[in-house]
């Protein structure tokens, strides 16, 4: 499965598992564009039938829920939806 990288300054490892046509995953991007922080996403309903498998295994394997978008944090902590000083408590260690 292949991210989209976004550049900016590395805080952490952040990886965001998305929807094309979800509101609150634009907003997850959006917010970490304009703090200039660097991330990588990846379209999950892009995604061809295999790669959608495996891709919402990992999602649930964060967020058993299965909800967009989730947010892993240098492969150790997994953020459900977005909340912006969740998502920076989360970065900042």
């Amino acid at each position: 499965m292949k991210f989209t990288k976004v550049n900016g300054s590395h805080k952490a490892d952040i990886k965001i598992y998305a929807l094309s046509t979800c509101g609150w995953c634009k907003k997850a991007k959006q917010f970490l564009n304009e703090k200039g922080i660097a991330y990588s996403f990846v379209d999950v309903d892009l995604l061809d039938d295999d790669e959608n498998l495996t891709a919402m295994e990992t999602v649930k394997k964060w967020n058993p829920a299965g909800s967009f978008p989730t947010i892993v944090i240098n492969d150790s902590k997994g953020l459900r939806g977005f909340n912006s000083s969740d998502l920076m408590k989360a970065i900042e260690g």
